[in-house]
């Protein structure tokens, strides 16, 4: 089979569909596929990776959106299959469409409440509040344009059961075409990341006898830093908190930081090598994701297999790997307080964080990439016609 993977993100750059593309990719070459990819991308010429890239680079978006349609549209030419990542997907599958090619979409996000999020259309209003809440015609187009491009798929693959239950019972879509596929965890195996904390602190330039709490994220809005910064200024002055990531809101949440009193024990690590991202969570005392939103997060996922003591907003996707008091605790978003006593307790208690990263191994087999991945393989051999 030969597939064209569209994606809204590409290494170096981080997120979500930059770790799940080039591991889905490489498996699908080693399964005897033909494979190439059409991203979005802050490097021109992506070097390194055992299939063609086709980088559409950083620019104003309707540019670079129309250069992605012509992109694909030019090389779904000779492939079986599209198989696309985007939330803001209408000329991708159009293009797919116009060659007459199946789409198969994997949804990572209502893309019509992350549109109208980032546009101011619906206030600060959450994906669960959108849903089913009328707003101006704006919003009303997005919705319309985004069934119409899930119309035009062949197949929808959710990353999350919340996710698909929000394409079922928000927007009709049938419940056989949409198909909830995990994310598959992508990084090294606890036993290969050897180095203990100690080895990795003075590898990364850590302090020995300071106390590490991390977040990875797009630093969005909604990815609610700005409440961890809060719940940082609650905790002991051995505190220190460490953030992976660049986007709009770093220097609102800098600005945060020393409004707090804090910024000496804040910072901001930028858009770190992803190969490092498993040398920090193993070296910090604590992973704490208090997004508004998240699909199915692949960082909660490395923090699983690494043996990372977690916290997680309980929104969205997360529970479906954070279960609270199980191998993780889970908190409101929008409680600083809560999550400020969430933080003491676990770095306060280590028997409880062994406990939890303990009970988290067996959470594992419902992550795995061969088996996830041979599942979308399955998919997308159907939808294109082919013996599953």
């Amino acid at each position: 089979m030969r597939v064209l993977i569209t994606s809204p993100v590409f290494p170096p750059d981080l997120g979500g569909p930059a770790v799940y593309v080039p591991s889905f990719a490489r498996f699908m070459l080693d399964r005897g596929h033909e494979v190439k990819v059409v991203a979005f991308c802050s490097e021109d010429k992506p070097q390194g990776f055992p299939f063609p890239i086709h980088a559409v680079p950083r620019g104003p978006l309707p540019i670079r959106y129309l250069k992605a349609f012509f992109a694909v549209l030019r090389e779904a030419k000779d492939v079986d299959i599209v198989y696309v990542q985007e939330h803001l997907a209408l000329l991708h599958v159009l293009a797919a469409k116009l060659r007459g090619k199946p789409a198969v979409i994997r949804i990572m996000v209502d893309g019509s409440w992350e549109i109208a999020h980032r546009k101011g259309w619906c206030g600060d209003d959450d994906i669960v509040t959108f849903q089913g809440k009328h707003y101006g015609w704006k919003v009303s187009l997005t919705r319309f344009l985004q069934r119409k491009w899930w119309g035009w798929c062949t197949h929808i693959i959710s990353c999350s059961e919340f996710l698909r239950q929000i394409l079922i019972q928000s927007h009709g879509v049938a419940p056989d075409k949409v198909q909830k596929i995990f994310n598959a965890y992508h990084g090294p195996k606890t036993e290969d990341v050897s180095a203990d904390r100690v080895e990795l602190r003075k590898e990364l330039g850590l302090e020995q006898d300071k106390r590490y709490v991390l977040t990875i994220c797009r630093l969005m809005v909604w990815k609610g830093v700005s409440g961890i910064l809060e719940a940082m200024a609650k905790q002991p002055e051995d505190v220190h908190f460490l953030i992976a990531g660049d986007g709009d809101m770093e220097l609102p949440w800098k600005q945060l930081a020393k409004d707090l009193g804090i910024a000496e024990r804040v910072t901001f690590l930028g858009n770190i090598p992803h190969a490092q991202i498993p040398l920090y969570i193993r070296a910090c005392d604590l992973f704490v994701l208090n997004s508004r939103y998240e699909g199915l997060s692949h960082t909660l996922l490395e923090v699983l297999y690494l043996d990372g003591p977690m916290i997680a907003s309980s929104v969205c996707g997360n529970p479906e790997v954070v279960e609270h008091e199980k191998n993780g605790l889970l908190v409101d978003p929008y409680d600083s307080d809560e999550l400020a006593a969430a933080m003491q307790r676990m770095l306060g208690d280590a028997e409880l964080c062994k406990r939890f990263v303990a009970q988290g191994r067996a959470r594992r087999g419902e992550f795995e990439r061969e088996t996830n991945f041979a599942e979308v393989e399955r998919a997308l051999l159907r939808a294109a016609g082919k013996s599953s």
